[in-house]
């Protein structure tokens, strides 16, 4: 574990004030993690910029925000965004030949997709054209905010740009394999990811994901010169939780792109190494709009019962007790929640995937049928599966991280930190 580094102490108060400018670069898309860190900056009285990752018109055209959605993008961040796209990959850039992989993987069927051949040569061409793009982009929006940065204000960026999975059809039907399938309809995950279609998944997942933080730092240099310029992301390399009462490190299975997570930090621990205050902050997982397809991701959510409960049952932590019973079908515990998830996570078949070093895991049929199994149980405890006590418990997550995560930018002590549950409780208890 020599990367390993999990936050146990509370962060001093960070100095941000009044003046100081808080760049979020990504875009907000219903509640999720950087939700919290827009929260705190907000509260220390800090201006809100955020920005885009602009639209695509039918033909396939990148575009800003019109009026209409520029006006919701602004009121759900809560500031102003600089409406100039930084979406980033390659998967709809055309190459010389006039063809995108968009296009290409048109003609790919579900069943022969273990037949894709990958065009090296295209894949850099494209790859190369959205770095430029995405770059050129984000210098445009560079010089927007050093015509409206004062100077000698603190500024602080958080990198909130995830994903890259292309995007064709093709990848649904196998993807739902891949994380939800079953018996006959089980793919297991390096099966599909030794293919070529998988080498090409990793490199979107790379350039979107990992790459577009290094290309940040890079680019603000220039604001560095007369601000003190941090700057923060989101990763995910599993999270210490509680497990038979011991926090042990465990990782949702199977996270494809983990690599490109640990690439992230790869980008963080560079820039420390040349004097610039850059930090990946490892959250645990919450259930999301964008995580629906990670069915069983939420199972490591519910033992922060626990934690809560062993940071001293709070005012705080009574009321989301409370708002999660009413959740909960008729005669249902929160005792009964933590036991069938303790039971999947002490389970004999998840041992396999404690060990840190050989992080990511890949699935295998066992495991899976497990976990998807245990997922719906715990649903169907639920009286609403579309209201169930993944929610309040992901808001305790993504406040308490924000909080962590901007304090902790302020000094931090590495440049990749976990934030993992005895922390997040510590924190949402003392607050």
């Amino acid at each position: 574990m020599d990367r390993y580094f999990a936050m146990k102490k509370l962060p001093a108060n960070a100095g941000y004030k009044k003046g100081d400018v808080f760049v979020l670069i990504g875009e907000l898309f219903g509640r999720g993690y950087a939700n919290g860190i827009v929260d705190e900056a907000r509260k220390a009285g800090m201006t809100i910029v955020g920005t885009t990752v602009g639209r695509r018109d039918s033909d396939g055209t990148l575009r800003p925000l019109n009026a209409d959605e520029l006006a919701e993008a602004q009121s759900n961040l809560g500031g102003k965004i600089i409406n100039i796209p930084l979406e980033a990959g390659f998967d709809m850039e055309q190459g010389a030949n006039g063809q995108s992989f968009a296009e290409i993987l048109k003609s790919i069927k579900p069943d022969s997709y273990e037949s894709f051949v990958l065009d090296k040569a295209f894949l850099e061409e494209v790859r190369a054209k959205g770095a430029a793009r995405f770059n050129s982009n984000l210098a445009a929006v560079v010089a927007e905010l050093q015509k409206a940065v004062p100077a000698g204000a603190n500024i602080l960026f958080s990198h909130a740009m995830a994903g890259g999975i292309p995007r064709v059809r093709l990848f649904m039907p196998l993807l739902n394999k891949v994380f939800k399938g079953t018996g006959d309809k089980y793919l297991a995950s390096e099966t599909f990811w030794n293919t070529q279609l998988g080498e090409l998944c990793q490199a979107s997942f790379n350039e979107v994901s990992a790459d577009t933080f290094g290309y940040l730092i890079e680019a603000t240099a220039p604001l560095r010169s007369s601000n003190e310029v941090r700057y923060t992301a989101y990763g995910y390399h599993g999270c210490e939780v509680l497990i038979d009462g011991a926090y042990l490190w465990q990782s949702y299975t199977p996270y494809l792109q983990g690599g490109a997570k640990i690439r992230l930090e790869d980008h963080a621990i560079r820039a420390k190494g040349q004097g610039i205050t850059a930090t990946v902050y490892n959250c645990p997982e919450i259930q999301t709009n964008s995580s629906a397809l990670f069915m069983g991701v939420e199972l490591s959510l519910y033992p922060l019962i626990q934690s809560l409960r062993n940071e001293g049952d709070s005012a705080a932590a009574k009321a989301v007790f409370a708002e999660c019973q009413e959740l909960l079908g008729d005669g249902v515990t929160l005792d009964d929640l933590l036991k069938a998830a303790g039971d999947y996570l002490a389970a004999p078949v998840m041992k396999q995937f404690l060990t840190f070093g050989q992080w990511p895991h890949h699935s295998t049929k066992e495991q899976m049928e497990l976990m998807l199994e245990t997922s719906a149980k715990l649903i169907a405890m639920n009286k609403s599966p579309k209201e169930i006590v993944c929610a309040p418990l992901s808001r305790v997550v993504f406040q308490t991280t924000g909080q962590l995560m901007f304090h902790d930018s302020w000094a931090p002590e590495k440049p990749v930190a976990w934030l993992n549950h005895d922390i997040i409780a510590k924190r949402f208890c003392a607050a």
